[in-house]
């Protein structure tokens, strides 16, 4: 456990974007947009979003509201520092933009993130990404509105301030951090997400489920020094506002997800998914994420040679909602001592039927492990093709992201980390 604080934290923050939810929201961007009073807008999406005409549509919309409007569609699934540089250095050589709007799932909403930042910040890429990895600087100038229009349910991204991306000389996922870099306006259509194949949804269902527990079960805000003003971050620790988001999430999930991975037309379940991935967006991205997020950085960076059913062939990949998945279960077992109560209020709002064992420590954990064989997620870390051989480099990768490690509910180490990835080769 953390030693008590000498002057404990008696202030939260709460942070969201303003929200336009329900089927059809996303024929309403271009009024939306038009009150901004502004005239040029880049659209960013990726090739197999852009397929499918939704983010021209997008475009035509601000036209008709007399706005110059340009689709990039060169956002990578899982982003890259490469791929973002590329978006970036597209956005500077065609603009200047007044507004940014991303049409995709979470790779392409932190993409604009990305260019919204260098083409109205000073510097490049590495300057802004966390610390260690990169320089971990605050943006020194304000951004533009950037609407982001989710297509996948999972991310969260359309509510939060993170960008994440994987440095690919350094084999690891991290992201960018800051308040500025928050959507204003997330419009969420559950219509948009019917045709989101089952891999899809399963995986990144598991990124909406982890974000709920984590930030739920995160360390109290009350737990951690007193800050000063200028030192308050996004990710303030669990509190009473990001709970009752959390809280809500896990019930949504209870009765959809896998009603949605197992038939993707049930509009009803689709809208239940959009919904809990909104509100789960809401709780991590004030409360914070810890364990499992830190271990799915390097797990997704490290890929080897594995290819995730409904996601592109070209490439290997696991995509960040599964990474997150495959540490989960060990990491709540390793976190239950911490705060007991929370682990199985949780583990009773997804599965209000399952029965208890003996060690209670084994809800939690083993709610999640159903769940994830029922929606055919990965038995552990060795279903995407990692040996105990692998460990430390994945120990390394993990423990650069203090930044989520600091929001754990009790002290993380490296043998911790190396103990949670160890028994996370199978699950079952």
């Amino acid at each position: 456990m953390y030693d008590a604080p000498s002057n404990p934290e008696s202030v939260f923050t709460y942070g969201a974007p303003a929200l336009k939810f329900g089927p059809g929201a996303s024929a309403e961007i271009g009024f939306d947009l038009a009150q901004y009073g502004v005239r040029r807008v880049l659209v960013v999406t990726d090739p197999r979003v852009a397929a499918t005409g939704g983010p021209q549509r997008v475009a035509d919309q601000l036209t008709g509201y007399g706005m110059e409007a340009h689709v990039y569609d060169g956002a990578h699934v899982e982003p890259t520092d490469e791929s973002l540089a590329a978006a970036i250095e597209h956005a500077r050589a065609s603009g200047p933009w007044d507004a940014f709007v991303a049409v995709g799932g979470g790779s392409s909403i932190d993409t604009a993130k990305a260019v919204n930042l260098l083409t109205t910040n000073p510097g490049e890429l590495m300057d802004y990404v966390n610390a260690p990895v990169g320089g971990g600087r605050a943006p020194s100038q304000p951004l533009k509105p950037l609407v982001a229009v989710p297509t996948t349910t999972g991310t969260g991204s359309e509510s939060t301030t993170i960008c994440v991306l994987d440095v690919l000389e350094q084999k690891v996922k991290t992201g960018i951090s800051h308040v500025r870099l928050r959507p204003v306006l997330a419009v969420v259509d559950p219509d948009l997400t019917l045709t989101q194949p089952a891999g899809v949804t399963a995986a990144a269902g598991m990124d909406i489920l982890c974000h709920a527990l984590e930030s739920y079960t995160a360390r109290p805000y009350t737990s951690f020094e007193h800050k000063r003003p200028e030192e308050r971050v996004p990710y303030c620790g669990s509190n009473p506002v990001a709970d009752m988001w959390s809280e809500r999430a896990l019930r949504l999930l209870s009765g959809s997800f896998r009603r949605a991975v197992r038939h993707g037309d049930d509009a009803a379940a689709r809208a239940d998914m959009a919904l809990a991935a909104t509100f789960a967006g809401l709780g991590f991205g004030n409360a914070g994420v810890h364990i499992p997020h830190a271990n799915a950085y390097p797990i997704a960076g490290r890929v080897k040679d594995f290819h995730p059913d409904g996601y592109p062939a070209d490439e290997p990949m696991v995509p960040h909602g599964m990474a997150v998945a495959l540490t989960a279960p060990e990491a709540f077992r390793f976190t239950f001592e911490a705060e007991p109560e929370r682990h199985l209020r949780a583990a009773e709002l997804l599965d209000p039927a399952a029965d208890k064992p003996d060690d209670l420590a084994e809800l939690l954990p083993g709610v999640l492990m159903n769940l994830m064989r029922d929606i055919g997620i990965p038995n552990g870390i060795g279903g995407v093709g990692y040996t105990e051989a692998d460990v430390p480099a994945l120990v390394e990768g993990a423990m650069k992201q203090q930044r989520l490690l600091a929001t754990a509910p009790l002290p993380v180490g490296e043998d911790d980390v190396a103990g949670i990835l160890t028994r996370s080769i199978a699950l079952w």
